[in-house]
């Protein structure tokens, strides 16, 4: 819920001559009638940036072709639970780029999987409901006023604005050669029931492997 906000006209302190037309010179002398200082602000949540790095010469003809499996360090992931999301939603895309992702084998290549989080921006504290100022003046036609400007906001804060970010490199089983990596980044407020863990590894899975394997140093937002 948007800030409401409300300009009240309390009293004038008349002089005798003008004690029957005492005048309120408009809210916008004031700026209250203006938008509310405090911004609310959602450009970053949900946008996605992704940076992708392929190797030089030929090795990254290799990329899409083949067996590749999934590899995540104890370290690199929270949990078993957020381990089996990122690697499923990772799996989905490689298999759409091209590579059996089914057979298990001792060549092939490898995808080595990182997720890290931070927080952007903390949890925003408890406002007033209701705050407002104060101005005394003199009318045009000589009477004196008291106004007052009622802001309301019933609006509640807002969570942490947290990053997720997944990173992927692709190597070459057999000579441990980096073919290909890249990262991606999302931002989302912490309990926000659009973006669960699920939906957020999906959408990171998906920018990342989209056009797979991409130009060597690009850098896609969206």
């Amino acid at each position: 819920m948007r800030p409401v906000l409300l300009v009240v006209t309390l009293i004038a302190l008349a002089s005798p001559a003008a004690a029957q037309r005492w005048g309120y010179p408009g809210a916008d002398r004031y700026g209250w009638d203006r938008s509310p200082s405090v911004t609310r602000d959602r450009s970053q949540e949900g946008k996605v940036e992704v940076t992708r790095f392929l190797a030089v010469g030929t090795a990254a003809q290799a990329l899409g072709h083949g067996t590749i499996a999934v590899a995540t360090e104890g370290d690199r992931l929270a949990d078993d639970v957020e381990r089996a999301t990122y690697e499923a939603a990772v799996i989905d895309q490689l298999a759409g780029a091209g590579y059996d992702t089914a057979t298990k084998d001792d060549g092939g290549q490898v995808v080595e999987l990182t997720v890290r989080h931070a927080e952007i921006a903390p949890a925003e504290g408890k406002r007033k409901p209701v705050s407002g100022e104060m101005a005394v003046g003199v009318s045009s036609r000589g009477g004196s006023y008291q106004a007052l400007g009622i802001n309301i906001d019933l609006s509640k804060p807002r969570k942490a604005l947290l990053s997720t970010r997944l990173e992927a490199r692709i190597r070459d089983k057999a000579s441990g050669a980096v073919l290909w990596e890249g990262r991606a980044d999302i931002a989302t407020r912490a309990g926000d029931p659009v973006w669960s863990d699920q939906a957020i590894a999906a959408r990171l899975a998906e920018a990342l492997f989209a056009g797979f394997p991409g130009k060597n140093g690009e850098t896609i937002r969206g």
